[in-house]
């Protein structure tokens, strides 16, 4: 029988669990190495105890860069079938989290299914979720109404959850004074905002949330405090209502830890390069450390089509600097539910930012696939060079799309037997080089 409530607990009383003896083992760290950071609060291993089919990671910027992948129905787009073959592609692309966002028709049976079947770490906004499940309007649900959505999640084997419960009515004030350019971008935080506004009463999830955190201590889910201030545009980037939102959500890690219950922190959302690091370093100092879950950050606010890589250019640097977890952005971002093509290039431009981090941070072996690739380009070995590729089919099929005329075992057709690597190859082996 486990004497213990969550992750966090078992590190504090000196257990190592099976998680994090898979976490350690993928992250080649020592156990009790791993074990201190999950103590310390600096990693989350989100592991609800109902997820059986979990493959565990742990979350923390002394760790790779997990990337998460959101996914759910809308109104428009409704299908769960296209969805599912949405989150096994994700799977197969190596994204460590799904986050299922539905917001229309029955949701439960989705997320169970993917608690059920799915090895990837599953997140939900559970507030999304209260409209649906009740089928009554938002100023009609109860702050009871939300909070037992939480736990039906939590019985439901989800592994983290979005609450939004750093903005409160002052937020309001904030809003209607400091005059934002986009307001409130974050669906929850608007969903609580206009819950607010129309009944009067405070955040549910602010007000209540030692409640939330004995729900979360029971089933081990993680919190993810959502950052419902997060900045929509430039613009808005790292202003007040941003700030004073971030030392709330300190605070609340401070809670949440000491319930035992694990803790990671969102973050932004737009923000100008030369301000990423800054917000990496000023979260890390208000939330002593907690794992950092950003969205992008986007660089630009003018590349709709193309905001996956707005997405991984700020990404890369977040992760460089401290952040522990990356939200991918599709090329729909802005424009639609993306289809399954956005979500592939989506996730591979966030595992490209992800994996770019973990070089520059000095990951243990990190770099050990740029190696190999390098040896198999040396030796213009083209089976291995797919071998080492993020997508080997893409790959693969635009050199195949494109062959040279002839000699295709040591050119391509950008430079043929102008290549320099075969040139080289040849002149170092005393070979006669021929060009025409």
């Amino acid at each position: 029988m486990e004497n213990y409530t969550t992750q966090m607990d078992a590190a504090r009383k000196g257990i190592i669990t099976p998680q994090m003896k898979i976490v350690a083992e993928k992250e080649h760290m020592a156990v009790e190495a791993l074990r201190d950071l999950v103590a310390k609060g600096q990693v989350a291993i989100c592991a609800n105890k109902k997820h059986t089919c979990l493959n565990p990671e742990g979350v923390g910027s002394m760790l790779r860069t997990k990337i998460n992948v959101n996914l759910g129905v809308s109104r428009d787009c409704k299908d769960y079938n296209i969805e599912m073959e949405k989150v096994m592609s994700a799977v197969n692309m190596g994204a460590e989290a799904i986050m299922d966002l539905s917001s229309h028709g029955n949701t439960q049976p989705f997320r169970q299914k993917l608690t059920s079947e799915c090895p990837a770490m599953i997140g939900t906004v559970p507030i999304y979720d209260s409209v649906i499940h009740y089928q009554r309007d938002l100023a009609e649900l109860t702050a009871k109404d939300f909070i037992d959505v939480v736990r039906l999640h939590a019985e439901d084997g989800v592994d983290f959850v979005t609450l939004h419960c750093g903005i409160t009515r002052k937020t309001i004030d904030q809003i209607k004074k400091h005059k934002r350019k986009m307001n409130i971008v974050s669906r929850g935080g608007s969903l609580v905002f206009a819950w607010m506004s129309m009944t009067g009463q405070e955040n549910p999830f602010y007000e209540y949330f030692d409640e939330i955190l004995d729900i979360c201590e029971e089933y081990d889910v993680t919190i993810s405090l959502g950052d419902a201030c997060r900045p929509g545009c430039l613009a808005d980037a790292t202003d007040v209502c941003q700030i004073e939102e971030l030392v709330r959500l300190g605070e609340l890690t401070k809670r949440a830890w000491a319930h035992n219950v694990q803790v990671m922190v969102e973050g932004p959302g737009h923000v100008p390069l030369n301000q990423i690091a800054a917000n990496m370093e000023v979260q890390k100092t208000l939330c002593m450390g907690a794992p950092f879950y950003v969205l992008g950050p986007l660089v630009t606010d003018i590349a709709p089509g193309y905001d996956h890589i707005t997405s991984a250019i700020g990404g890369a640097v977040a992760a460089m600097n401290g952040a522990a977890f990356l939200c991918y952005v599709t090329p729909a971002e802005h424009l639609a539910l993306p289809n399954v093509d956005d979500v592939k290039q989506g996730i591979i431009a966030s595992k490209i930012a992800a994996h770019a981090a973990d070089i520059a941070k000095g990951i243990p072996g990190a770099r050990d696939i740029d190696d190999k690739m390098a040896d198999a380009r040396r030796v213009l070995d083209w089976d291995a060079q797919y071998a080492c590729a993020l997508d080997p089919a893409t790959a693969k099929a635009i050199r195949d799309s494109r062959m040279p005329e002839d000699d295709h075992s040591d050119t391509c057709s950008m430079c043929g037997k102008f290549c320099a690597v075969r040139s080289m190859n040849k002149a170092l082996a005393d070979e006669y080089i021929d060009i025409l």
